[in-house]
C-alpha cells in the first residue's frame, strides 16, 4: 500500500529546498545531483517523523533510475582531462544515493539501486513485493530518480508498506 508521495520538479533549486527542509547537513553540498535528489525526497517523506534517527532494520530503501549516475560519470570523465576529482569519483556508482539515504536515517534494511530501461511501475511494484518477502521488512522508501544531467530530472518517492 502506498502512503505519501513526494516529487521535486526538474530544474528546481535544490540548495533552496535543502535550506528550507534541513540546513544543517554539510555533506549535502558534496553530493552529486542524484544523491541530493534522493536525500531531499527522503527529507520530504520522513522529515517530521520523531523517531527517524533510531536505527531500523524494518525499512528498505529501493531506488530506481534509467540513467543512474550518468550525469556525475560525465562530470568525472571531464575532470580527468586535467586531474581526476576524487570528490566526483565517490558518486560514480548509482547505488550511492540509496546509501546516503540509509546512512542519514539509520536504515539498516535492504538498500538497493536498480537501473531500468524506463519507468515501469509494474516492474517496480514487483521488486518492492520481493523486498517484503523476508520477515523483517515492514515498509520501504521507494524512489524513481532519473537524472540525465545536473539540470534535468524526474524525481519522485513514496513509502510502501507491507
Amino acid at each position: 500500500m502506498k502512503m505519501k508521495e513526494v516529487s521535486i520538479p526538474s530544474g528546481a533549486n535544490l540548495t533552496a529546498i535543502y535550506r528550507e527542509l534541513v540546513g544543517n547537513y554539510p555533506k549535502f553540498f558534496k553530493m552529486d545531483t542524484l544523491s541530493k535528489l534522493g536525500f531531499l525526497l527522503t527529507e520530504m517523506l520522513v522529515g517530521d517523523d520523531p523517531g527517524r534517527f533510531t536505527p531500523r532494520e524494518d525499512r528498505a530503501v529501493l531506488v530506481f533510475s534509467r540513467n543512474g549516475c550518468l550525469a556525475n560519470d560525465l562530470n568525472y570523465a571531464k575532470s580527468m582531462e586535467d586531474f581526476p576529482s576524487p570528490a566526483l569519483f565517490v558518486y560514480t556508482l548509482p547505488n550511492i544515493v540509496a546509501g546516503e539515504i540509509s546512512i542519514r536515517n539509520k536504515y539498516e534494511g535492504e538498500t538497493s539501486a536498480y537501473v531500468l530501461e524506463k519507468y515501469d511501475r509494474p516492474l517496480i511494484d514487483g521488486i518492492v513485493r520481493q523486498a517484503f518477502q523476508d520477515r523483517i521488512t515492514r515498509d520501504a522508501i521507494v524512489a524513481w530518480i532519473d537524472c540525465p544531467s545536473d539540470t534535468e530530472w524526474t524525481a519522485m518517492a513514496w513509502i510502501e508498506t507491507k
